[in-house]
């Protein structure tokens, strides 16, 4: 025989087979007396498998907090077991966290439920006799746990693995066997899905609630003794005194959620009989209002009896009745947590929070006012509310508010605080009428709002009316209120994150599109919508010499706070180059260079181009970028024909530049790709859309103001309601031409006297004019100092052009293409100083190249508007 063989199995070796013995065994009790016997067989097999020294079964009770209450013991005297009656969800003993959790939870040694501890006036529980520790597993249900099993182990040595998945086996079999019995209890009170049939003899009843004066039937002097029928009315109280004293907290309780939820009231209690015994009555009515104009109701319903043959019979529906209520509670409980979580969720605003909190948490506990506060130094800010008048809730918002005050203990003690009526409110702060106060809410419930360790505020829910709220309802409103400081504290750093995206932004982009003579502009932005509001969309209006004016729009691939810093750097650049008065290839080639050198992952899109409004010809160059629509003034819209060229950072130069002559009053559209692209077309279509959107709203009205314009295009293609996957932007422009009597030019020999010949010229012009008076000395000046310098330093021949508009331009150009620096001269030098002198009296000048040669452009102000511009000016204006 070899080693081992023939030897009994231990107590720890007990093997698979028997385990699955006692699982078959228990898997077949039946279900009729409503699973308590399960409960009891579970807890049998349990202190087999452990050599416990007892067990307790708790079961989930009613309410939308729940607690535990105890169903069944086993081998535990009362006056250890009567701690373990009732078990608040938030307690921190061990059936509560394995019901909370729903995991297995050991404690080496036996801890008392805290809710029982903490009453001094209660007994101690004794003492065990030895060292024991207490598992607890829970009892599974399809809508969370139905309640836990607990054993007491008599060692502090935490049970192996394979016991304590035996006992979670042992507590699912059980739970099985609950589930059926309610099962089957639904059936029978519900055959075919129909209302429950009274049994045995009925009646009806009325009762008002503010007189407390009911109306019975005469049946029920065949049911309750001690009530005297010599007429139709009478007490309520003399009804109440007939109901067994266990049963009257449970009636009344009953009573006051129906008629604070408004709705249907049923319950079940015993009354006493003539014979002395008690007997068993059910209940059920609707709740009505006496009239429209009262707040007073009555009960109007009908009662049966429901005297069960035995009290064991009672009892197992009693059980019955307990699962299929703990079945109800976790369903309600995780129904509540699951739409507030899912809402909360998508909560990015405070508003937001408050809106989802409203909707939820205020009908689940018949609430009808809700403040949500945050703490600003010493003052409280009211982020949102529903319920209160704005009036009360702009008084409350920024007023300081005393440390010693509801506000002030939440915040002080981080613990909630909860008040039956309004009259506690005062008792407990009496200075309270100094502060803002709703008069027209009585209970209320004060919340801490704690997030990340801090508290952040306090939310407030009001009552109509005096309210006792529940141990787990104020349970289950503490643990909200957690959910809800996240999720405020989340909306707050979005909303944070977004102001800043915003400011960004619009410092990125241009605040104000300049006023122009030749050019009226205005222009839309919108973000995607998602993520920060903020993107690498970006267009603008860039003045030029001679009245010509720059046109940017371009697209930084991408969205976010990184692309933003691109397109900042890219507006930038875009700005100095412009003012080197480069052309439009030349500008997308360097452009392509920076963009280049900023990583293989970086790509934008860009068109430039520059309006000449001497010539109304529009010179672009686009990288990637959507072709403008040109619409003119009958109203037909075109795309412009742009060169297919890639995008920057993947394109190689050279670009291609093209042209189109724009006629006076034509409208010019710039877009970013966001505008015309998205989920449910794509872009060809909605370059047809924009351009009918065009078509249909200038032809009839083709000096539409811009804004107008602007609205009609962000409606039909950018709809508010409708986020969109990218960022769009869109720069709608009215071309106007410079009258060509404002425009005069001529050509001079490469002579000394080319200087006089051209100040003759100027004196007749601005005679001519009438800028003779303000301009003619500072402009022959200017003009004389240009010609000589390109007659001593450059080579013709030479011209000279001058453009009157807000400004007016004088522009001198040779075949040169040294560059003009001015340079610091000695006070020893003859020379060198011209350069310094028309510095100084223009306002502005520069050069320009082209391939002939340069130009050399000076502008200065015109000092006062005449009639025809001022008329003309504000007549562009209200165009635009």
């Amino acid at each position: 025989m070899g080693v081992g063989e023939g030897l009994a199995e231990g107590p720890q070796e007990r093997p698979d087979r028997v385990r699955s013995e006692r699982l078959r065994l228990l898997a077949a009790v039946e279900p009729g007396d409503g699973g308590t016997d399960a409960l009891r067989s579970a807890l049998a097999h349990a202190m087999a498998e452990f050599d416990g020294l007892g067990g307790m079964a708790h079961l989930a009770a009613g309410g939308v907090a729940g607690e535990l209450d105890l169903a069944v013991s086993s081998g535990l005297p009362a006056s250890f077991i009567r701690a373990w009656q009732v078990i608040p969800k938030g307690d921190p003993a061990a059936p509560a966290e394995a019901w909370r959790t729903g995991r297995p939870v050991w404690r080496p040694a036996i801890e008392t439920p805290a809710a029982w501890a903490e009453e001094s006036l209660r007994p101690r529980p004794p003492r065990l006799p030895m060292a024991a520790g207490m598992l607890c597993v829970p009892l599974p249900g399809p809508a969370g746990p139905l309640g836990a099993l607990s054993v007491l182990v008599p060692s502090d040595a935490e049970p192996a693995r394979d016991q304590q998945e035996f006992f979670q086996d042992l507590a699912r079999s059980a739970a099985e066997v609950l589930l059926r019995a309610a099962s089957d209890a639904s059936t029978a009170a519900h055959p075919g899905g129909a209302e429950p049939q009274p049994e045995g003899i009925t009646g009806t009843w009325e009762l008002d609630v503010v007189t407390g004066r009911v109306v019975y039937s005469d049946s029920l002097s065949e049911l309750v003794a001690g009530i005297d029928f010599h007429g139709p009315v009478e007490r309520f109280e003399s009804w109440r005194d007939m109901i067994h004293p266990d049963d009257r907290p449970n009636l009344e309780k009953d009573l006051e959620r129906a008629l604070r939820a408004d709705r249907e009231y049923e319950t079940e209690f015993r009354v006493r009989r003539a014979s002395g015994s008690y007997g068993w009555l059910r209940s059920r009515a609707m709740i009505t209002p006496v009239d429209e104009s009262s707040k007073a109701v009555r009960l109007a319903g009908t009662f049966w009896d429901t005297t069960w043959d035995t009290d064991e019979d009672h009892a197992a529906l009693d059980s019955m009745a307990r699962v299929l209520s703990a079945v109800r509670a976790a369903s309600a409980r995780a129904a509540l947590i699951d739409r507030l979580t899912r809402a909360l969720t998508e909560a990015v605003t405070p508003r937001d929070v408050v809106d989802a909190v409203a909707e939820n948490v205020l009908p689940a506990f018949n609430a009808s006012g809700l403040l949500i506060c945050e703490v600003q130094g010493g003052t409280m800010r009211v982020t949102g509310g529903t319920g209160y008048s704005q009036d009360f809730i702009d008084r409350l918002s920024g007023s300081p508010f005393p440390w010693d005050s509801p506000f002030g203990q939440v915040l002080r003690t981080r613990a909630p605080v909860f008040f039956a009526s309004a009259k506690e409110i005062l008792a407990r702060f009496p200075h309270v009428v100094e502060y803002p106060f709703a008069d027209d809410k009585d209970a209320r419930a004060f919340l801490p709002l704690i997030a990340s360790g801090r508290v952040i505020g306090a939310g407030v829910l009001g009552f109509d009316g005096p309210c006792h709220l529940s141990r787990e309802e104020r349970t289950l409103l503490t643990a909200l209120s957690g959910l809800i400081a996240q999720a405020l504290d989340r909306a707050r750093l979005y909303d944070d994150a977004a102001t800043r995206a915003r400011e960004l932004q619009r410092d990125l982009l241009p605040r104000e599109l300049p006023e122009l003579p030749c050019l009226s502009a205005a222009a839309h932005y919108r973000p995607a919508g998602y993520g920060a509001e903020i993107g690498g969309d970006w267009y603008d209006v860039i003045p030029l010499s001679s009245e010509r004016v720059a046109l940017v729009i371009g697209d930084v691939m991408g969205h976010g706070i990184s692309e933003a810093a691109t397109m900042g750097r890219l507006r930038t650049a875009v700005r100095t180059l412009s003012d080197l008065d480069l052309p439009p290839d030349e500008i997308l080639d360097r452009l392509n260079a920076i963009v280049g050198d900023l990583g293989e992952d970086y790509f934008a899109t860009c068109l430039y181009g520059v309006y000449d409004p001497v010539s109304g010809v529009l010179s672009f160059a686009s990288a990637g970028h959507p072709p403008p629509v040109l619409v003119r003034r009958d109203g037909t819209a075109a795309y412009l024909t742009a060169a297919g060229n890639p995008p920057l950072g993947a394109a190689a130069p050279p670009f291609d530049t093209m042209t189109a002559r724009l006629g006076d009053g034509d409208l010019l559209v710039l877009y970013t790709d966001g505008l015309v692209e998205a989920v449910d077309h794509d872009i060809d279509a909605g370059m047809a859309h924009l351009s009918g959107t065009l078509t249909a709203a200038l032809r009839d009205e083709p000096d539409m103001p811009l804004r107008l314009v602007r609205d009609n295009v962000t409606r039909a293609l950018l709809p508010a309601q409708e986020p969109i996957a990218d960022d769009a932007a869109l720069l709608v422009l009215r071309t106007h031409r410079i009258a060509p009597e404002n425009v005069v030019s001529w050509t001079f020999a490469d002579d000394p006297r080319a200087a006089g010949l051209a100040r003759e010229h100027v004196r007749e012009q601005l005679a001519a004019w009438g800028l003779d008076d303000t301009l003619l000395m500072t402009t022959e000046l200017l003009v004389s100092e240009l010609v000589g310098n390109v007659v001593r330093h450059a080579k013709g021949p030479i011209g000279l052009r001058m453009i009157r508009s807000w400004t007016l331009t004088c522009e001198v150009s040779d075949g040169s293409l040294t560059t003009p620096l001015i340079r610091r001269s000695k006070l020893t030098d003859e020379g060198g100083r011209g350069l310094q002198l028309v510095a100084a009296l223009s306002h502005r000048w520069g050069t320009r190249y082209s391939s002939g040669g340069k130009t050399i452009w000076v502008e200065q102000r015109i000092p006062r508007i005449g009639p025809a511009r001022a008329a003309g000016t504000a007549a562009r204006h209200q165009r635009a």
